[in-house]
């Protein structure tokens, strides 16, 4: 069975910053591309940040480039998402997904496997 885990969410003041960390388990991810996305309150699910198997290629939404940063520990079955200068906006349930393929998208139909989300609150 496959299954994601977040973990690292909480409640921040404007221009902290928090690492939110993905745990895979039930088969490697080593060849899968991986992604964050965001929900916010009354709104749709929207992409954040994803990045290819070996980590080459990395995406972001144009609301968090130069502020958010996709890692992975492939060792670990685990990606990273470290959110610094963080605004009241990026206030949100974050969730990890996870696609079959190597190859990284932005959309999330075209991933397989979502975590259960993170809440991330940042405070003004």
């Amino acid at each position: 069975q496959v299954q994601l885990v977040e973990s690292g969410g909480g409640l921040v003041q404007a221009g902290g910053s928090l690492r939110l960390s993905c745990a895979a388990s039930g088969r490697s991810f080593s060849n899968s591309a991986m992604g964050w996305f965001r929900q916010a309150p009354g709104k749709e699910r929207d992409f954040v940040a994803a990045l290819t198997w070996g980590g080459r290629n990395r995406y972001y939404a144009n609301s968090v480039k130069g502020r958010f940063t996709i890692s992975r520990d492939n060792a670990k079955n685990t990606v990273y998402l470290q959110m610094n200068n963080l605004k009241s906006e990026d206030t949100a349930v974050y969730y990890c997904a996870a696609r079959r393929t190597e190859v990284a998208g932005t959309t999330q139909d075209l991933y397989d496997y979502w975590g259960q989300g993170t809440q991330v609150t940042v405070s003004s």
